[in-house]
């Protein structure tokens, strides 16, 4: 797995670090710095962005990825990518003027619980122009396989951002409506600096020409909003639905929960930047053998890796709420059932990569679809009868569907199933682990417990791992490491 090896650890230490900033803003800085009810709202105006930045992007990040390694010209290369770049802006136009025009009533549907969300609606759609265009130039880069830069700035850059913008609202150099109208420049900036990077990589030539397959592309391009959207929404809905039936404040409760459960999906994210092109390549030279020797090794790796920070996170979570205000505790069962849900999902490698360029996309689309709907309705029936805990529940039944859904699609046309005898004996290693220390804890200080206990757990879970050379990628990068020292 030598470029994935290679450019997923680089990916996971731009990654965590961004997470690890995010982690100060999201624990400390906004809650000290900000209004619950102005946190909460940056919660909600951020994940509607995701929501609707797979429609602004008109699923064009993806299709590069799937057709760029088809096109064997410089000609149909050129035009194929001239395409790319226009596409999104045929959709960006008329939603454009529909928001001038029906501001109003959009307004006034999403603010019917929260008076605040009205003015933040433009703030929103840009930051979701800005999050698609950014997408396209990110994939560009990737199918020339170069994602270390592209991951840095889409897990680090935003978030300095946002931390330099709340220290400048705590010293006052700032207001709050300086720092919501900051935070949309971030993301500009952001999209501006990967165009950039992106253009470097490979000057665009703009080729005005008939494009070969353009019947297929843009069927997938079409479809792909779907998948796209069907993702975005099974992470971010939730939030968004609590805007509509909750106290906005507690959006900002259950945010923090959900950022303390996506730390485990920091793997996933990292080697999948890579797992999409190398996938594609694959499936279009027919080399299954390759695309399941892939599956497997991603699968166990993410599960490994995963696995650690998964006990680290659910075996640390009731002193970490003795650190931040008390109020934030309530979402304690959000961390753990959506830490769950992330660690079933890393535990499928690179399942994700083979459904979105393969030809069986409208097929997991429509499951998709179905599942979507269920999660809405799902949030509609719980939310009200349990609040934030209601949507985290939602939230983990509709991904336990759409994975397990997914996993058997994958192996019924593939014949590639992403499991082996050494997941079976790490699953049970983790689940061990949970029982034997999830109710114990040192009689120190919370944050001596954690440093104490995560020492502890991660020496004994790491032995483990290598002693039984349970990931043979993860034991091979342990002896070297082991061999330097």
């Amino acid at each position: 797995m030598g470029i994935v090896a290679s450019q997923s650890v680089k990916n996971i230490i731009s990654t965590y670090l961004g997470f690890f900033i995010g982690a100060i803003n999201t624990l400390f800085l906004y809650t000290k710095f900000m209004s619950d009810e102005y946190y909460g709202m940056v919660g909600y105006m951020l994940s509607l962005a995701y929501v609707i930045m797979p429609v602004m992007a008109f699923g064009v990040h993806n299709t590069i990825v799937k057709f760029y390694s088809s096109f064997k010209t410089r000609v149909s290369l050129n035009s194929f990518l001239t395409l790319m770049l226009f596409l999104p802006i045929i959709v960006t136009i008329p939603l454009t003027v529909l928001g001038i025009f029906s501001y109003d009533t959009i307004a006034g549907f999403l603010s019917k619980e929260n008076v605040i969300i009205k003015n933040y609606l433009w703030h929103t759609f840009i930051i979701a122009i800005a999050l698609a265009y950014f997408e396209v130039f990110f994939a560009w880069a990737k199918v020339q396989m170069q994602t270390v830069f592209g991951n840095f700035m889409k897990e680090v850059f935003h978030r300095v951002g946002a931390m330099i913008l709340l220290f400048m609202l705590h010293f006052e150099v700032i207001g709050i409506e300086q720092f919501m109208q900051g935070l949309v420049l971030v993301y500009i900036i952001r999209m501006l600096i990967m165009k950039l990077y992106a253009f470097s990589i490979k000057w665009p030539v703009l080729t005005f020409k008939k494009v070969n397959n353009l019947s297929s592309i843009l069927k997938y391009s079409f479809l792909i909003i779907i998948a796209g959207s069907i993702a975005t929404v099974l992470l971010d809905v939730d939030k968004v639905m609590l805007g509509h039936y909750i106290p906005i404040e507690e959006i900002a409760y259950y945010n923090v929960a959900i950022f303390i459960a996506a730390v485990i999906a920091v793997p996933q994210r990292s080697m999948h930047q890579i797992l999409l092109p190398l996938s594609a390549k694959y499936i279009n030279e027919k080399d299954i053998k390759s695309l399941e020797d892939l599956s497997k090794r991603s699968s166990l790796t993410l599960f490994v890796v995963s696995g650690l920070i998964f006990l680290l996170i659910v075996l640390n979570i009731k002193q970490l709420y003795h650190i931040i205000p008390e109020e934030f505790s309530d979402a304690l069962f959000v961390v753990i059932i959506i830490s769950v849900a992330k660690l079933y999902d890393a535990l499928l490698g690179s399942n994700n990569a083979i459904l979105f360029n393969s030809n069986y996309y409208r097929m997991v689309l429509l499951l998709g679809v179905i599942l979507v709907v269920l999660m809405v309705l799902l949030n509609v029936i719980f939310i009200p009868l349990l609040g934030i805990n209601g949507a985290a529940l939602a939230t983990f039944l509709a991904m336990f569907l759409y994975n397990t859904i997914k996993l058997i699609f994958v192996y019924r046309k593939f014949k590639i199933l992403p499991f082996t005898a050494n997941t079976l004996k790490t699953g049970g290693v983790i689940v061990l682990a949970v029982i034997l220390f999830f109710f114990w804890d040192f009689p120190f200080h919370p944050i001596l417990n954690i440093s104490l206990k995560s020492a502890l757990v991660g020496l004994i879970y790491v032995y483990v791992i290598h002693k039984f050379k349970l990931s043979d990628n993860i034991s091979s990068l342990l002896d070297r490491f082991i061999k330097l020292k």
